[in-house]
């Protein structure tokens, strides 16, 4: 019993390490789905065109207009600049409302996001020769 304990963990340990090891940077679709999904799962308030919204409504708001995007959105700085930071009815900024009080605008929240994303992505970038 402890030998078939021994080798689940030693299993384990090897499926995740070589996981690690060849892990490959995330496309911009998933830095853009990764960028919503941050909205999605904070307790932060989403205020768009002078109404706030929890992360749910904010995401939901975000895909759709990524949706009617289409092939205009290439890339994740594409989808903050041109989808995610000012309302397309009104031009007015999108806000994000911390639990804390703080406020800052949704640009300046999606390019830090964005840039710990890619940090995180690259940490553990692919061996030479490994398949995309």
């Amino acid at each position: 019993m402890i030998l078939l304990r021994r080798l689940r963990w030693m299993f384990f340990f090897a499926m995740f390490f070589c996981t690690a090891a060849f892990a490959v940077p995330l496309t911009e679709d998933q830095k853009i789905d990764a960028l919503i999904h941050s909205v999605e799962v904070s307790d932060a308030q989403f205020i768009r065109n002078g109404s706030a919204h929890d992360g749910k409504a904010a995401a939901a708001h975000l895909r759709m207009k990524r949706r009617f995007a289409g092939s205009r959105i290439h890339t994740a700085n594409d989808f903050i600049e041109g989808l995610a930071s000012r309302s397309s009815e009104t031009g007015q900024p999108y806000q994000i409302r911390f639990a804390n009080g703080k406020t800052e605008d949704a640009s300046v929240y999606f390019h830090m996001v964005l840039s710990h994303i890619e940090s995180v992505s690259t940490a553990a970038p692919a061996p030479a020769g490994a398949p995309l």
